[in-house]
């Protein structure tokens, strides 16, 4: 069968690719080294307009093929529109002086300091127009008795600067999730930030005071970590959880029960739709007269969009809202619910409100998830009625037991690609803590939130407090069990998209060639387990160097740009902290002057006092890292210092037979518009 015919033999199937096409030309904006001018996405709008209106008008064998190519196009515009469209200045350097700002939102960083999210900032001595759009201030002081709220604006001597690099070349770029945050800058105040004035405008702003209260007064009456928990499922607010919780939760790959997303969201609204259609139920005139089922489907997204606001209104809230929404509305529209189309009427929303989220760990692990215990249930409700006799009182556990093997086989390689680890028993930890969120937790919430203004909320609060009690306490012993986490060496740049588009062809296609997408998933995966790490590393502000040694990546110092040092080991799928790969072999030398070999070429970094000392020598002996800048190097010698570390970026060496290879990260990211 030649293509065409196979395209014509999908007719009445093709809908659910129009989110993968659309997502394939939003992957090839990202994936571009130069940032295209505007009259190219322009051009690619009017192409797909030109070829999707040509799809309708001849909708024979071309018309798939056609439209398939107009979402393309679309997509690739539809990426460089929305990234002119959040574009806003950002710091271009250091700073240091006196910051005003309207806090937006409050969370923790990862040093579990308290940090603010400001708007409608002002910076000392930086003009109007210059000065970033939104700024995060990590607290290094603490506030007292009163923490801010949002919408107070606070004024605080900080330390401010640019949006961080990657780490190393290829790694994560925070300028890129920044950029389309309107981030600008990021940086911490040692000193206490004071409130300047009472709250300011907004709409958005009430919403986050009663969301912030409503935390407060969770944390009041369920305290500790239950108190936490409690306040970021249901509030979004998760400043008030402790780092020692959050970790065993992500060890026990448990942590997505803190994420407001589509778990909580679905768990929710089939609550209320399903308490409001039992209760409908049992009024027999309005049974014969009313349609209960709609009406409890209004009711139930009534209390998603609730929902959605106290919560507030992160991307995973709204992707899940959004994913909801139009579970219901097909309802209201009496047709099937769960549906591989209904999964891509979602994935178009999302992708058009917000083309970046396709780079997100949150958008790819929750649609993979989606899409494959839809793709699943559907084959079962397909299968012959003799393979469908399990007996009524199995049903149920075996549901969740499937669902969580789906859902963890779907989303696992997305997780380790994007954390760089596998919980090694995350199915056990989901079998124990999933169902009772869903049976206890979430039901005593909507409970409490009923009885709440009769002042009985307690009588739903309490039964919560067991549930989330028990789903601490799973995430404490199975993040205790001995290899709990399997650390996972970060994939290269190719292995996702290739696995992702092998395993929506499975998912997609009907027929026997369907199978044809487990190809690529297995090349994706020979791959990654192929894949090479650089053998010498170097930090861009040039304090700190990594050289793989006989027992993993040795690090140059033990304490100390600990982010980057993180980032290093945890993309080298290594456990070890930066104290223990400081210990390791790899590294010769003096504490001031650290070498190590790349093939027959020694790399010396030079810190401490006297560093202009050890220059010479180091030269002689190969090239020289200097974190200073050099002003009259020696002669011939290759140096690698400051002012050549702000032009490079990071800079991973690797050997060669032609002598080792330099490759940096700002030549990876390329010309974009936050990595200029």
């Amino acid at each position: 069968m030649g293509p065409l015919r196979a395209l014509e033999a999908q007719r009445g199937h093709l809908f659910p690719w129009a989110p993968v096409l659309l997502a394939i030309g939003i992957g090839l904006y990202f994936a571009l080294r130069v940032e295209p001018s505007v009259w190219v996405f322009a051009a690619a709008a009017g192409l797909g307009v030109l070829l999707g209106l040509a799809a309708t008008r001849w909708p024979g064998r071309w018309g798939p093929v056609l439209a398939g190519i107009a979402l393309v196009a679309l997509g690739l515009a539809l990426a460089g529109g929305r990234s002119h469209l959040v574009a806003a200045p950002k710091l271009e350097h250091r700073f240091y002086g006196a910051v005003e700002g309207r806090v937006l939102a409050l969370d923790r960083s990862l040093s579990d300091a308290p940090r603010l999210t400001l708007d409608r900032v002002w910076l000392e001595g930086i003009p109007p127009g210059a000065t970033p759009a939104r700024i995060r201030l990590s607290l290094h002081s603490p506030w007292g008795l009163n923490a801010p709220v949002p919408g107070t604006r606070v004024a605080a001597m900080a330390h401010l600067s640019p949006p961080a690099a990657p780490a190393e070349p290829g790694g994560f770029d925070f300028r890129r999730h920044a950029w389309f945050d309107r981030l600008g800058a990021v940086g911490y105040a040692r000193g206490p930030a004071v409130a300047m004035s009472a709250l300011a405008g907004g709409l958005s702003l009430p919403v986050n005071r009663v969301r912030m209260h409503l935390s407060a007064a969770l944390r009041a009456r369920l305290p500790g970590d239950q108190g936490a928990f409690a306040a970021a499922i249901l509030t979004g607010d998760r400043s008030a959880m402790s780092r020692g919780t959050v970790e065993n939760l992500r060890d026990a790959n448990l942590a997505h029960l803190l994420a407001i997303s589509g778990l909580h969201m679905g768990l929710l609204t089939a609550v209320v739709f399903g308490g409001l259609r039992f209760g409908l139920a049992l009024i027999p005139w309005l049974v014969l007269r009313a349609p209960i089922k709609k009406i409890a489907a209004v009711g139930a997204l009534g209390a998603g969009s609730a929902y959605l606001a106290l919560s507030g209104g992160n991307v995973a809230t709204e992707r899940a809202f959004v994913m909801v929404a139009v579970v219901l509305g097909a309802v209201l529209a009496d047709r099937r619910a769960l549906t591989l189309r209904a999964v891509a009427v979602a994935a178009l929303i999302v992708l058009l409100l917000a083309p970046e989220s396709l780079t997100q760990a949150g958008f790819q692990m929750s649609f993979a998830a989606t899409a494959a215990l839809v793709a699943v249930f559907s084959a079962l409700r397909d299968l012959p009625e003799r393979f469908q006799r399990v007996p009524r009182a199995l049903r149920a556990p075996l549901a969740v037991v499937l669902s969580s093997v789906v859902a963890g086989l779907a989303t696992a390689p997305f997780g380790a690609a994007h954390f760089n680890q596998v919980a090694q028993y995350g199915l056990l930890a989901n079998l124990l803590s999933v169902p009772l969120m869903g049976t206890l937790v979430i039901p005593a919430a909507v409970v409490a939130a009923c009885l709440a203004p009769f002042g009985l909320a307690g009588l739903g609060l309490e039964p919560m407090r067991w549930g989330i009690a028990w789903i601490l306490g799973v995430a404490d012993w199975v993040a205790g069990l001995e290899g709990a986490v399997w650390p996972v060496v970060a994939p290269g740049p190719f292995v996702l998209p290739l696995l992702a588009l092998g395993a929506v062809w499975v998912l997609l296609w009907q027929g026997r060639a369907r199978w044809g997408g487990v190809a690529p998933v297995v090349a994706a995966l020979v791959i990654w387990a192929q894949t090479a790490r650089p053998p010498l590393l170097i930090a861009e502000s040039g304090g700190l160097i990594g050289v793989i040694g006989p027992e993993g990546r040795a690090l140059s110092k033990p304490r100390g740009e600990g982010f980057v040092a993180l980032s290093w080991l945890e993309n080298d799928g290594d456990l070890a902290d930066q104290e223990t790969a400081f210990a390791r072999p790899g590294l010769g030398g003096t504490p001031t002057a650290r070498w190590a070999m790349v093939g027959d070429t020694r790399i010396t970094l030079t810190t401490g006092r006297g560093w202009q000392d050890h220059i010479g020598p180091a030269c002689q002996m190969g090239w020289v890292v200097v974190p200073q800048t050099v002003t009259s190097p020696p002669e011939g010698c290759i140096l690698f210092d400051r002012r050549h570390l702000e032009k490079t970026g990071a800079i991973a060496i690797w050997a060669g037979p032609e002598g080792p290879r330099i490759v940096g990260a700002r030549e990876v990211a390329g010309r974009r518009p936050w990595s200029q």
